[in-house]
């Protein structure tokens, strides 16, 4: 995983890191069947609490794109606050989900999670609270954490990002650092969630009938899938000489015959027999 800081301040300038800290973790884009899904962790110290609730940090969903644009600013400026990111990409996430060993979305979110508070630690910062918003169990996510870290408090509950300053702080930064890949993209593509009609329109038109879409888009969504199903049908004939080739063919909603390497090799025809 690749982890960086939103802002520009450096680490070790900040003289805070040996307070006692907490730490607040969120994502955005978890459901989208496009963009990255991404992580944020937001830090400050335990006594800078009662300012963090003066703030107007709120959950990132409840805000608008001006706001959101206007606090993550000031997430930036803010020499007693800073925030990490973990961008986890559309075709990392398809990679993971399509491999052999399959890896499902709640790993990946639990690592990523993993990460990020390692992070903290390893630039040197005195963590001793941790709350982090989830959509899944959160005792059992809870119960994770508190065995990986031994030492550190953790408050997992859902909707977090609304009950925390800290967790709000770091929705924040996860949504603004997501919308402005999606802005990137290039075409209308929506939010990139399936039930958003421009996403839907986007995702029907701008298929390509072999190769389908680009890497932002996530293969593994079940939307895509289906949507794929019209394209043109792909084989990949594995040689079964043990060299690990692959042969690319396609034809257009015909079933192919998958001839032995025994005869693709020797280029023997079919004999046909006239009575």
């Amino acid at each position: 995983m690749v982890v960086y800081r939103v802002e520009e301040k450096e680490v070790k300038a900040l003289a805070w890191h040996n307070d006692p800290c907490l730490v607040g973790i969120d994502e955005a884009g978890r459901g989208p069947v496009i963009g990255p899904m991404v992580y944020s962790a937001a830090v400050s110290t335990i006594s800078n609490g009662g300012e963090l609730k003066k703030r107007e940090f709120a959950d990132s969903k409840v805000l608008t794109a001006e706001k959101r644009d206007e606090l993550f600013d000031e997430i930036q400026s803010d020499n007693l606050l800073c925030c990490f990111v973990d961008e986890i990409s559309a075709s990392k996430i398809s990679g993971l989900m399509l491999a052999p060993e399959k890896v499902n979305l709640n790993t990946i979110a639990f690592d990523s999670t993993v990460g990020l508070i390692q992070k903290c630690l390893d630039e040197g910062m005195n963590v001793e609270e941790v709350y982090v918003d989830t959509v899944g169990d959160a005792s059992s996510y809870q119960a994770k954490l508190s065995a990986r870290f031994s030492g550190i408090k953790f408050t997992v509950k859902p909707k977090a990002d609304a009950l925390y300053p800290i967790v709000s702080a770091a929705s924040i930064a996860a949504k603004v650092t997501r919308d402005r890949v999606i802005e990137g993209l290039g075409g209308d593509r929506g939010s990139g969630y399936p039930s958003d009609p421009k996403t839907k329109e986007w995702l029907s038109g701008s298929m390509d009938p072999i190769f389908g879409y680009d890497q932002a888009v996530r293969f593994s969504w079940g939307t895509v899938d289906k949507i794929l199903q019209k394209g043109v049908v792909v084989d990949w004939e594995c040689n079964d000489e043990g060299d690990g080739k692959l042969t690319f063919t396609h034809e257009n909603k015909r079933k192919r015959e998958i001839r032995h390497s025994y005869f693709n090799s020797r280029r023997l025809q079919k004999a046909r027999i006239c009575m």
